[in-house]
């Protein structure tokens, strides 16, 4: 499932990243890369620990809690620390490819499984060209590019590049969830059955269907969730 979620950030918060990445101090994103990845990752990331990414993060993670979506889609069960990316110049691109399955969080050791991906956008499309996410899964090649403080989830098992970048620059943030549910499929599922109980709620009301349907919701939700 690929899903976009708006306003992730407000206009405000997205003003306060840009003003705090416009003295931040970027290092060369194949730091972070595996062996694979160092081969086709070309662009810029930001050190997990410095001012601006600390308070990018807490801004990101704060706008992730007040969105209802995002916990429907995801169904969160860690968080991977948010990371800052930019693409410009001749650090432009990052290739094919399928992120590992397990990330270790700096500082603690905690792992985890990197089910769901996670793309915040802190430009807007016209400050540049190029720099397409592109997303290829079973349900074809996505190619997706949203305003600022715009968010995209996409399963971490697709194989997934951002396009060169050759006018302006893309500043991102980008994580990974370990959701309770495992299965692209089953929380798909979950998210479209929830979805339309909230549209039938806001249509009827609350109404003996609709509990039934809350009730059949949350015992899918126990047999495949892990916690």
């Amino acid at each position: 499932m690929l899903l976009t979620l708006p306003e992730i950030l407000t206009q405000g918060e997205v003003r306060e990243a840009r003003a705090l990445l416009a003295s931040a101090p970027w290092t060369d994103g194949r730091d972070s890369a595996g062996p694979q990845a160092r081969t086709v990752k070309n662009n810029e990331q930001l050190p997990h620990d410095c001012e601006a990414a600390t308070r990018i993060r807490a801004l990101v993670l704060a706008g992730l809690d007040r969105n209802a979506i995002f916990f429907s889609a995801a169904l969160p069960k860690k968080v991977f620390t948010p990371r800052i990316n930019r693409y410009r110049g001749d650090a432009n691109f990052y290739g094919a490819h399928i992120d590992n399955a397990i990330r270790v969080v700096a500082g603690s050791g905690q792992r985890v499984r990197t089910d769901v991906s996670c793309t915040v956008f802190l430009s807007d499309p016209d400050e540049y060209d190029g720099g397409e996410l592109t997303v290829s899964d079973t349900y074809g090649e996505q190619r997706v590019k949203l305003p600022a403080g715009h968010a995209v989830l996409y399963p971490g098992t697709s194989l997934h590049q951002v396009t060169p970048v050759t006018r302006g620059e893309r500043l991102a943030c980008f994580f990974w969830i370990e959701s309770m549910v495992r299965s692209d499929e089953q929380r798909r599922l979950l998210h479209d059955l929830d979805m339309n109980l909230l549209s039938l709620r806001q249509r009827h009301g609350e109404t003996d269907e609709t509990t039934a349907l809350t009730g059949t919701y949350h015992n899918l939700l126990r047999m495949w969730a892990l916690t």
